[in-house]
């Protein structure tokens, strides 16, 4: 299986915090990948690095092969990698079918007005915005506005999709509808990189999982492989003799 994208041995310091260090770790063609760790172990840093919102310090980021380390995140979408953001970010003033067109608008395509209008009713009905393509994007509640941030960077027709959190937040149900409309996603070919904190739902989507603790790459394997590391174990709950004990 080929790798869509390579990070190769990224290191990030802010002041005297070293928020990634010497991070390896690549995402197959179609796969889904989870990033997990404990608050504060550069998930969101990891992110920001690859789509171009910050640069490294070393290391270096392969899409399809070309070096897009740094890049102005406007060029990496036109490349077709998209994200979503762990804070919701809508065009409060859009609709939402106006949102998904400026995803589509400035997406791997670059669409015209017209071409973006279809591929953005395209994205909306994946994710079961249909009937609030009119809605004021203000309007829509903590579960509409999550699917509205993933169809908005589905409209820009990515290969790889960056996932932040797009499950935080909902309840039982909603969690439910999220996760099949990312696999939805990814019968469409689409890779998934996929940062989450609901370990259940994480490790029933991913192929693999990259665990980070302190911004270094602390494990990485199968789901359940990597549930099973004392390492893991311990950076999550401080003790693994805790959870062999099922204390």
């Amino acid at each position: 299986m080929s790798a869509i994208l390579e990070v190769e041995r990224l290191g990030k310091r802010f002041d005297g915090l070293q928020a990634v260090g010497d991070l390896s770790f690549t995402v197959n063609e179609g796969e889904i990948l989870g990033l997990i760790g404990p608050n504060g172990a550069g998930k969101s840093t990891v992110f920001n690095l690859v789509n171009g919102v910050i640069a490294p310090d070393t290391g270096r980021v392969l899409f399809r092969g070309a070096d897009i380390t740094a890049e102005a995140p406007y060029r990496v979408a036109r490349r077709g990698l998209a994200r979503t953001h762990q804070i919701v970010q809508p065009l409060p003033a859009m609709t939402v079918l106006e949102n998904c067109e400026v995803g589509a608008c400035f997406g791997r395509e670059n669409l015209p007005l017209a071409r973006a209008r279809a591929a953005a009713r395209e994205a909306a009905l994946l994710v079961g915005l249909e009937a609030q393509l009119d809605a004021p994007a203000l309007q829509l509640t903590i579960a509409g506005k999550k699917r509205l941030e993933l169809a908005r960077a589905l409209a820009a027709q990515p290969a790889l999709l960056l996932l932040d959190e797009v499950l935080a937040g909902l309840n039982p149900a909603e969690v439910a509808r999220m996760i099949e409309t990312v696999r939805a996603i990814r019968a469409r070919g689409v890779a998934i990189l996929m940062i989450e904190h609901l370990m259940q739902a994480i490790m029933s989507l991913s192929d693999r999982i990259v665990v980070l603790n302190s911004g270094r790459k602390l494990s990485e394997g199968a789901p359940g492989a990597v549930a099973q590391d004392p390492a893991v174990i311990e950076a999550y709950l401080g003790d693994p003799g805790l959870a062999r004990n099922g204390r």
